[in-house]
């Protein structure tokens, strides 16, 4: 029994050898790529399994806050409570969140999607860990508490945390963290959804934002792990059932469905607009009133409660009332009004900096929209018209991609959501036009016109973005470089006020380095109080203009292996 002892302790001793030996290659030279994919299937599993968590603990919660047993039937739950009660409840959870934001982050903003996006493009696949946990945290109470916006958002973000925390872990360069965070999204996606196709092309296509061949494999590896672990929970069923209903007997219909594509594509435009205008109302009144930061996901709870007390439907994700729209449960009175006060709903949550996502309200108003558009079409065409149901789903699929830019992703998704294959020609009719529209009237999707109102330019490709990429210092020659630029040129520039700074970026300093009509142009550090800025280099155009080229060759490089 001695020797057996002895032949375990050492053969546990060899195999932790082995394995620092392996772990210190990973974290030096990277992981190789069977490595990878197993890591990619361990990220996946993690982030399904936070996704589900997210999830069960937000129902949780309003089963507790709403006293029902099903929160798929939430609002008919909350429609039986007293009114002094659904007002305080979204109250309460604006003033968690407004704590939260207030100690955690330098500007109250909750981060998701749109962050996501900008990690991917700008910081090797990396997102600021406590600002996103405590936009976890407050997007959970939010939804917990009446918020009338979507989870999708919030588990992305959540998805990219535990990616970021690997890629740091491994140390990871750009493209190994770009592709862990495309596996974490894809599996959140999937697990929240039970969508797989879905999953792995919306990492591609809305955060990648690129098809690549080397991130194809480890993506669809950590999207079906995402995928089993919502069936292991929930068994494999469609997250909305539908009738069933006789494929599109007559082509002669189709026209009606390219006009539902262009009337998804401006109620998006309306949705998103909303949204954006509400938040500058909000910052208005904000800074006129001077009110705390804290306090205005507390007002914007108040206003939200005082909706739901006549409109039960906006609480939380609105899934009964997406389910009603697809199976033809509205009248279209109803469905028209329902449109208005969710788009009112969602403005007021997201511009009342309380969390969550756009997605699933998106769905949402698309399903009113279809329905409401199917019961005109079938009213006045009834020979030649299908279910009025069925428009109700193409408008669900229409909204969704052009709100999200995810044209490809969402049309198989809403297939993925209702388990209907029948309907495919309708569906992307509809989201072809409606993604066309509205790609013209913003800057492409909510994300990307998120980040371009914050002066985040990657609607345009990377060659808009890329020089934000460079700093100054990271480019510009310093004075005792054998090719420096001649020091009374410098100072001459100097003394016109014609300089820039170390910490600035290239996007920045490249047009005043064009307006010079000079070569180069002076990098200084300004001294404190009135003295003299001190000259530490020049950044010459070239330089400059050779590193965007290799920034660029790289991602050409990358978004083509």
């Amino acid at each position: 029994m001695a020797e057996q002892g002895s032949w375990i302790r050492r053969g546990l001793r060899d195999a932790l050898r082995v394995w620092r030996r392996a772990w210190g290659i990973v974290r030096t030279r990277g992981p190789s790529e069977v490595q990878f994919w197993f890591i990619a299937l361990l990220v996946g599993i993690a982030a399904g399994l936070g996704a589900i968590a997210f999830r069960f603990g937000i129902e949780a919660i309003e089963t507790w806050l709403y006293g029902t047993d099903d929160v798929a039937h939430l609002h008919s739950a909350a429609s039986a409570l007293d009114w002094w009660w659904i007002l305080l409840i979204p109250m309460a959870g604006g003033l968690a969140v407004g704590l939260i934001l207030n100690r955690y982050t330098d500007d109250n903003q909750v981060r998701s999607v749109a962050d996501v996006i900008e990690g991917a493009a700008l910081y090797d696949g990396r997102v600021s860990r406590r600002k996103g946990l405590a936009s976890t945290a407050a997007s959970f109470i939010t939804l917990s508490t009446g918020g009338s916006t979507g989870r999708e958002g919030p588990v992305v973000h959540l998805a990219a945390l535990i990616s970021s925390y690997v890629s740091r872990w491994i140390n990871a360069d750009g493209i190994t963290g770009r592709d862990l965070l495309g596996c974490a999204v894809a599996a959140a996606v999937s697990a929240s959804f039970n969508a797989p196709i879905a999953g792995a092309l919306f990492a591609l296509e809305v955060v990648l934002r690129h098809f690549a061949v080397h991130a194809f494999a480890p993506i669809v590896i950590a999207s079906v792990a995402g995928t089993v672990i919502n069936r292991l929970v929930f068994g494999d069923v469609t997250e909305f059932r539908i009738p069933n209903q006789d494929v599109i007997t007559f082509y002669g219909e189709l026209p009606a469905f390219l006009l539902l594509g262009l009337l998804c594509g401006v109620i998006s435009v309306v949705f998103m607009r909303s949204i954006f205008w509400a938040d500058g109302i909000g910052n208005a009144v904000q800074a006129r009133l001077k009110l705390p930061r804290y306090l205005r996901p507390v007002v914007a709870g108040t206003l939200l409660g005082a909706l739901a007390i006549f409109y039960p439907h906006i609480i939380g994700v609105g899934y009964e009332t997406t389910s009603d729209a697809l199976t033809g449960r509205l009248l279209m009175h109803e469905a028209v009004v329902f449109v208005a006060i969710k788009i009112v709903a969602v403005a007021i949550t997201m511009a009342g900096r309380m969390g969550g996502g756009v997605f699933s309200p998106s769905l949402m108003v698309g399903a009113l929209t279809g329905l409401a558009f199917g019961i005109v079409a079938t009213g006045l065409f009834p020979d030649v018209s299908g279910e009025g149901t069925l428009y109700a789903l193409a408008g669900m699929g229409a909204v969704a991609a052009a709100v999200l830019g995810a044209p490809i992703s969402t049309t198989l998704i809403v297939f993925e959501l209702t388990g209907d294959w029948q309907t495919g020609i309708a569906v992307m009719v509809s989201v072809s036009l409606s993604s066309a529209l509205a790609s013209r009237l913003v800057d492409r999707s909510f994300f990307l016109s998120q980040l371009e109102r914050r002066g985040v330019h990657l609607a345009a490709g990377p060659q808009a973005y890329l020089l934000s990429t460079f700093q100054v210092a990271s480019v510009m020659r310093s004075m005792d470089h054998p090719r420096a630029a001649d020091p009374d040129a410098c100072a001459a520039l100097i003394r016109e006020g014609t300089y820039v700074s170390e910490d600035m970026t290239l996007d920045r300093a490249m047009p005043l380095l064009e307006s010079t009509g000079s070569s180069f142009i002076p990098v200084v550090v300004t001294a404190a109080g009135d003295g003299p800025p001190d000259l530490r280099g020049a950044l010459f155009q070239v330089d400059a203009l050779r590193a965007f080229n290799r920034a660029l060759s790289a991602t050409a490089a990358e978004e083509h292996s």
